[in-house]
């Protein structure tokens, strides 16, 4: 029985061995435009990668992954190339082995190297990058391996890689199974819910941002002609990079200036592109607050009182925030407080809420605008403009 036992084992082993890899790969948008694309070959609990993301500076990525029997992360190493980073940063190698109960990092380049070592508590831990959805595939599959029916929620622990999270220790995760294939993620660094589909072996599918301020959607690449030349996608991006000047972000800042009778007024504002979208009850949801931009709130400065759509607003800072309605109307919203990220709105610091004239432009705005334009005297308008819809409202200096 023993010997038979044993014959048996080597034999699965060895069809195991002999198995085809699994090959895929993810594509990410934001849009129509790709913000990550990767291609992996699995064999067993062995992941090589290959990626190349632009969220928003381009890096090279090379990821080799030892997974645990649970389904976690046991040790990876990646090899991260930053083309628009110093030169004594461009290259990076990251390590990081997660034991019972701690979860210990290493990240060398030419500037030295860094040792980190944080307490797990015996939780599922799991690393965290943007855009690289073979690590969010990887992230799902551990907690799912833990929910056991639709309803479940499991807790994870998440470390992070690149430089500009260095200075941050563990974070948490929720996974939430909704039903059989189908499941959503909320972690600290996501304001807002991220929703998945699963095959029968939890491997993702699709992944959809639209519920968070991440608007990107990913999904699993499985046929060969699918699967990318990294290489090549990551020169381009490069290219175009320089080409544009430098790292850029995705939704850049800018500021709207005028003076209107005594008054300067500045606004300083997200600008997020279309990039092919649905913006009205898409991008921007029908019946809740927008921070009228992207990513810090919009914020508008008034060195005198004005009134702005029949609301008086004191010398000051404000912010900005819009609700779109269905019939095609927009409220503005008025709020006290300034200087917060724009998911961070506070109700009881309105100052006003009031409607504003609703129109079309006459072609598509790719690039939300918000423009302050002078009437003579001491009027003037309060204009956005995005896609085809026109929110304005009148300024009255005082």
């Amino acid at each position: 029985m023993i010997r038979l036992c044993t014959l048996v084992l080597l034999a699965c082993t060895a069809c195991r061995s002999n198995a085809p890899p699994d090959q895929y790969g993810y594509l990410a948008l934001l849009g129509n435009d790709t913000v990550s694309i990767e291609r992996a070959t699995r064999r067993g609990n062995e992941i090589v990668s290959d990626e190349v993301d632009r969220f928003p500076r381009v890096r090279w990525r090379h990821t080799t992954i030892r997974l645990a029997d649970d389904g976690t992360i046991a040790h990876l190493e990646m090899d991260i190339t930053t083309p628009s980073e110093p030169s004594n940063e461009r290259d990076r190698h990251v390590t990081a082995d997660v034991r019972n109960d701690s979860v210990r990092i290493t990240k060398h380049d030419s500037t030295g190297t860094k040792k980190y070592a944080f307490a797990t508590g015996g939780a599922l831990t799991m690393p965290h990058l943007p855009m690289m959805y073979s690590l969010t595939d990887l992230y799902f599959g551990a907690a799912l391996r833990k929910a056991a029916a639709p309803g479940d929620s499991v807790t994870l622990r998440q470390y992070y890689i690149d430089r500009e999270f260095d200075r941050f220790p563990l974070h948490s995760g929720v996974v939430h199974l909704l039903a059989p294939g189908r499941a959503e993620i909320h972690h600290d660094w996501l304001a807002g819910y991220g929703d998945a589909t699963f095959d029968s072996l939890h491997r993702m599918l699709t992944y959809d941002g639209g519920r968070s301020t991440y608007k990107v959607r990913a999904r699993r690449l499985t046929n060969a002609s699918e699967l990318p030349d990294i290489a090549a996608i990551g020169q381009r991006f490069a290219a175009l990079e320089t080409s544009s000047g430098g790292m850029k972000q995705l939704s850049v800042r800018d500021t709207a200036r005028a003076t209107i009778g005594a008054a300067t007024i500045s606004i300083d504002y997200g600008r997020p592109l279309a990039r092919g979208r649905v913006l009205l009850g898409g991008v921007v949801p029908f019946g809740e607050v927008w921070r009228t931009g992207a990513n810090a709130a919009t914020q508008l400065t008034t060195s005198a009182p004005i009134t702005l759509a029949g609301m008086r607003l004191p010398a000051g800072t404000y912010t900005l925030w819009t609700i779109p309605g269905k019939d095609g109307h927009a409220d503005l919203i008025v709020n006290k407080q300034f200087g917060q990220w724009g998911t961070e709105y506070n109700e009881k610091l309105n100052l006003g809420t009031q409607r504003l004239a609703a129109g079309t432009t006459e072609t598509p705005v790719e690039k939300f605008t918000i423009s302050v334009i002078p009437a003579g005297g001491r009027k003037g308008a309060l204009v956005m403009e995005w896609g085809r819809f026109r929110w304005s409202a009148p300024i009255v200096a005082e």
